[in-house]
């Protein structure tokens, strides 16, 4: 018996047709295209043209923008991973003489380096890369805006120094490093840098009548690295799974989940996203998506998945402004997952426990704050108020008897045993704080002792 089903219920179906067939519509496109997954299947595609018989699907490449951000982003957490850099050396470490050295990679990643969001003129989306053939033609005179790291301020020209770092360190291009390192191991064989048939066109439709011309696509040389790729609804989402999920032949789980954590904080007034390394994180009702959004001349692309739910979707366009497809792919993704909430695991009792693990679960308090301790999967601990104040955590064990905090308040703090000389449990350390069996208990090792008159009414 599975969690999941391999296809979508047909009420389902219609709300994502209709949703994709207002999009073209009312966003006045010459097509558009939408695919939704769930736990890396795809389960629906859609599609809307205004040529008869032309309705674009899951393997029509459209241009994505700056969704190719975070495929960088991946090839820079490779070599982070093979300990060829690390993310706080400066850039000039890595990639000297760019004049922004002092910048760290980690900032980079986060658009908190202080760069400049685009290069000079001529705008680089609509003109070829041969005019920018250097870094400096790219960075210009006053590349740095704002000091590093103090604030987000999303940059081109930040992800194009990415793509050199990456061919400084790798010692081939970044679309070599991009074929053989993520496209290949994924099954993306629809993602490239240059269009591939079947593919659709770019167009400009005019704000004030129902008229279009032709959008130049142009190869953006060194500033590939930011916004060169093409690719399909069907491909991006797999990769959106990847994102979700980790692929060890690619990058771990582990550093995914790195990468989807906000990584500066949000421009004032923004509170509902901010962006991690590599990744936009927004929020959905009371849900967080994470992916990207894209767009250059002709095209608009958007990419989210809920790792919660399982569910990722894509939306892509063939139009300069309009329907926006990062909006209605996050929509996609809120419809499946209310309509067709993720059935749950069947439970199971873990395989085996250690007696003196079990022994520790059950209630605790922190000073008069009440907490229940339970034992999860490979010797893992959860630490959950029993009431509604307190911070809840996970805990991954450690070979030396301690658990490390994977969450919350408490993440990368250490929670371990203290035992009396006779080695009965006085109370558990996290991180200085104090946990005993009973509250304010007389002779347990409460921090700054115990009322010898103990508890007393009014």
């Amino acid at each position: 018996m599975t969690s999941t089903f391999d296809t979508l219920l047909p009420s389902t179906e219609r709300a994502l047709l209709h949703r994709v067939a207002t999009a073209q519509a009312e966003g006045r496109t010459p097509s558009f295209v939408g695919a939704v997954a769930r736990d890396g299947r795809l389960l629906w595609e859609g599609g809307r043209s205004c040529v008869d018989g032309h309705v674009p699907d899951a393997d029509t490449q459209y241009r994505i923008g700056s969704i190719t951000k975070p495929f960088t982003a991946v090839l820079v957490m490779r070599l982070r991973d093979e300990g060829l850099l690390d993310l706080g050396d400066p850039l000039e470490k890595h990639l000297p003489g760019t004049g922004v050295g002092d910048v760290t990679i980690a900032q980079l990643l986060g658009h908190s380096a202080g760069l400049a969001a685009e290069s000079p003129s001529p705008w680089w989306e609509r003109t070829p890369g041969t005019l920018r053939p250097e870094l400096a033609d790219v960075l210009g005179e006053r590349p740095l805006l704002h000091p590093a790291g103090r604030r987000h301020h999303y940059s081109n020209t930040g992800y194009t120094l990415l793509g050199s770092l990456i061919e400084a360190v790798r010692g081939v291009t970044w679309e070599e490093a991009l074929t053989a390192e993520v496209l290949e191991p994924l099954g993306l064989r629809r993602t490239s840098t240059r269009p591939v048939a079947p593919y659709a066109s770019g167009w400009a439709v005019h704000p004030w009548a129902d008229v279009m011309m032709p959008e130049p696509a142009e190869d953006l040389g060194l500033m590939a690295s930011a916004g060169q790729l093409w690719s399909t609804a069907s491909d991006l989402c797999r990769f959106a799974s990847f994102l979700a999920e980790g692929d060890e032949r690619v990058l771990s789980a582990e550093t995914l989940l790195e990468m989807r954590t906000p990584a500066v904080p949000p421009e004032a007034g923004d509170w509902n996203g901010c962006y991690g390394l590599g990744l936009q994180l927004v929020r959905a009702g009371e849900r967080t998506l994470v992916g990207h959004g894209g767009s250059l001349p002709g095209f608009l692309a958007g990419l989210w998945v809920s790792v919660e739910d399982g569910v990722a979707a894509v939306a892509l366009a063939n139009a300069t402004s309009g329907p926006m497809p990062g909006v209605v792919a996050a929509e996609l993704v809120c419809t499946v997952a209310d309509a067709e909430p993720r059935i749950p695991e069947p439970w199971r009792p873990l395989p085996d426990v250690d007696p003196a693990l079990l022994e520790l679960t059950g209630p605790w308090y922190w000073g008069t704050y009440s907490y229940g301790l339970r034992v999860v999967a490979d010797g893992g601990v959860e630490l959950c108020p029993l009431r509604a104040q307190g911070r809840a955590s996970h805990f991954r064990a450690e070979g030396d008897g301690t658990w490390t905090g994977l969450d919350g308040y408490y993440a990368g703090e250490t929670l371990r045993v203290v035992r009396r000389e006779d080695g009965s449990v006085s109370h558990l350390d996290l991180g200085s704080f104090v946990f005993t069996r009973e509250p304010y208990e007389p002779g347990d090792a409460v921090p700054g002792g115990v009322d010898l008159d103990g508890w007393r009414g009014l």
